[in-house]
């Protein structure tokens, strides 16, 4: 029941209204549209977006959403680099009062119970658990589920690291820095023996990023059904 109630949203279309963009950082880009009253979604899920104001060859792209279901607005967090693709440069162009289709969200990336979770993003990986993290902030009154975001950067950008930050004050989620994968196996270590298979672990990041941590798990005795791996690496 489950699966199917993870892709029902798949058939539901609908536009959103784009309020504002700004810089994250050097070559990432957070974009705000409107949310509508009745849209809803798991924090970790992912939407596919549709650019509808101008003709290009590939109009659609999925891209986890970064805010959380209780937030009043959709937020998407993406890379652009010096030479982006028609897609993205079609994103840059939005302008207020203009409209991408959504949609979603859909997915399976989200938490579903009380199991002590890691959570292990790479880079701009870090978009779902922003998610995750911001709506278990609201929804975990006084649960002491141990959750650990293990965020991992070469460049030491560290997206939302100050929300994160304030998060991890007031709950009991942990957040460690990390900028190599040395120092992030070395964490993992601690964590999988520490809870070996009755953890759950979600991996967010680039395609071959999330491929590696997951062999990593395994030959850590860690069961391919405790481990998650994002699918849509739209970012």
């Amino acid at each position: 029941m489950s699966f199917f109630q993870d892709i029902l949203p798949i058939f539901k279309k609908r536009e959103l209204l784009f309020l504002e963009s700004y810089k994250e950082s050097e070559d990432v880009y957070t974009f705000l549209f409107e949310k509508e009253k009745d849209l809803t979604w798991k924090a970790g899920q992912h939407g596919l977006f549709r650019i509808i104001h101008k003709s290009i060859k590939n109009h659609t792209r999925p891209f986890s959403v970064a805010s959380a279901p209780t937030e009043n607005l959709v937020k998407i967090t993406l890379g652009i680099s010096d030479d982006p693709s028609d897609f993205k440069k079609a994103m840059l162009e939005l302008k207020q009062g203009m409209k991408v289709s959504i949609t979603g969200p859909v997915g399976s990336f989200y938490l579903k119970d009380d199991s002590p979770t890691i959570l292990i993003a790479g880079g701009i990986g870090i978009t779902p658990f922003r998610s995750i993290v911001k709506q278990f902030e609201v929804d975990g009154n006084g649960i002491e589920k141990p959750i650990h975001l293990l965020y991992m950067d070469s460049k030491k950008s560290y997206l939302f690291k100050d929300e994160l930050d304030g998060i991890a004050k007031n709950t009991s989620i942990s957040v460690t820095y990390l900028d190599s994968r040395n120092d992030l196996h070395q964490e993992i270590d601690k964590l999988t023996g520490l809870y070996k298979n009755n953890g759950k672990y979600f991996i967010a990041g680039p395609k071959s990023m999330a491929n590696s941590i997951s062999s990593y798990l395994k030959d850590n005795n860690i069961s391919k059904r405790n481990i998650k791996k994002d699918a849509f690496f739209g970012y």
